[in-house]
């Protein structure tokens, strides 16, 4: 009997069977597609939970309490005004609540993820919530992830960009603060990967008063500089790994500018196919849309993608994200199309962030990797911009070995420093 198989029964959870090879046929690819849907969906987002020691599904009988871990996790649908509204959320939450908690984090991915992505940091920041007796979210934006799959659109003319930029980011940002009020929650340190950065501090300047502090996992939209990030990296690197002794660092002038280098260098190399590639996404050609558009060859597109990119995960996790990662995509375009509104080609922001934080008052933390595609440039000097505005809490810091998606290419790293930033500032 296999370990997970033993734990079940132990627990009496139902036995969720393995994730299944990474198509590499043409046929393998068209039985992935054929049982591709909401139920395999499901499965492969409990398949990534079902790794933290204190999460039970729904409908699964309660083990005996674990003192180590005094919390309790679980998923579901938040169910907003509009019945055709929800947001799927995680959840940890802290099974001896204390009145002097920090407040709740709320952990939000980046373009076309979910909430799953983050799996290797649920365990660290889990365990945070029940010492410190507070909680710990994760939730799928509108329209992507395992959230409400609606209609995406936009009323503004093409050439209102103000107004293209205002509804685009109101139909997430509203929909999060909706969420906030359903969840009884009265602020929060918002956690936000790549667009989950941008869309973050987008929703700290709308609802001020909502927001205890930032940390923004290389944010998108934030330098003015059109021409400083090579999107097309994100499908064309491979996984950049660490090792359990790696830190982040304070980021310098140096490390940034060595940053910025090899991001140049990378631009020199760019293909024509790749310059393409990085056109049509900016330009609101939804890479997820092509996928759909292939149908019968999708899972194999996205395995190509999940096999350079997640490698270094393992392969039992390789497969298990690969699951996760096509179901998601497969899934009804929605939020997906938003792209083209918030940013412009180049990937930078149609109206940047750099020039809107300065009315940020709370603290902000900017985290890249040492072999991130964005620009880490946009951080260091958002951070002078919050000085210069009266905000000396400012921070930026480069974690070693990782890339664009740092908290999964080195989360041991990357979790420290999260902790370290979730009790900067608290009497512990």
């Amino acid at each position: 009997m296999s370990d997970a198989i033993a734990v079940a029964v132990a627990d009496a959870i139902p036995v969720l069977p393995p994730a299944k090879d990474i198509p590499s046929t043409f046929v393998a690819s068209v039985k992935s597609w054929w049982t591709a849907g909401e139920k395999e969906s499901a499965a492969s987002e409990e398949r990534l939970l079902r790794k933290l020691p204190f999460f039970r599904p729904a409908g699964s009988t309660p083990s005996s309490p674990d003192d180590s871990i005094p919390v309790l996790a679980r998923s579901q649908r938040v169910q907003l005004g509009d019945p055709k509204h929800y947001l799927n959320t995680f959840s940890m939450a802290a099974t001896s609540p204390s009145p002097s908690a920090p407040p709740p984090a709320v952990l939000l991915h980046g373009y076309g993820a979910g909430l799953g992505f983050f799996f290797q940091n649920l365990p660290v920041l889990g365990r945070w919530a029940g010492n410190r007796g507070s909680s710990v979210y994760a939730v799928d934006w509108l329209g992507m992830g395992r959230s409400a799959r609606v209609q995406f659109s936009v009323k503004a003319k093409r050439d209102d960009i103000d107004g293209r930029v205002k509804e685009a980011e109101a139909f997430f940002v509203d929909s999060l603060e909706e969420w906030r009020e359903k969840m009884g929650l009265e602020k929060m340190t918002l956690i936000g990967h790549s667009l989950g950065g941008y869309l973050s501090v987008v929703y700290a300047l709308k609802y001020p008063t909502r927001v205890n502090k930032l940390i923004l996992l290389s944010p998108a939209g934030i330098p003015r500089d059109p021409n400083t990030t090579v999107v097309s990296r994100e499908v064309v690197d491979s996984q950049v790994t660490g090792d359990d002794s790696d830190q982040a660092e304070t980021a310098t002038q140096g490390t940034v500018e060595s940053m910025k280098s090899g991001q140049r260098a990378e631009q020199r190399k760019e293909s024509r196919s790749r310059k393409l590639f990085t056109y049509l996404w900016e330009e609101g050609w939804s890479p997820f849309q092509v996928v759909r558009s292939t149908m019968f060859w999708g899972p194999m597109l996205v395995g190509k993608y999940s096999t350079r990119r997640f490698i270094g995960l393992g392969v039992d996790d390789t497969k298990a994200m690969h699951e996760y990662i096509l179901n998601i995509t497969l899934a009804k375009g929605s939020g997906e199309y938003c792209i083209s509104h918030l940013l412009a080609p180049g990937a930078h922001a149609r109206r940047p962030i750099v020039d809107r934080i300065h009315e940020v008052k709370v603290p902000v933390t900017f985290v890249y990797g040492d072999n991130d595609w964005m620009d880490p440039e946009g951080g260091s000097e958002s951070v002078e911009v919050l000085r210069k505005a009266g905000n000396g809490k400012g921070r930026m810091y480069i974690v070693p070995h990782a890339g664009h998606h740092l908290y999964l290419d080195n989360p041991k790293a990357t979790n420290d420093l999260l902790i370290k930033e979730l009790d900067r500032d608290l009497r512990v």
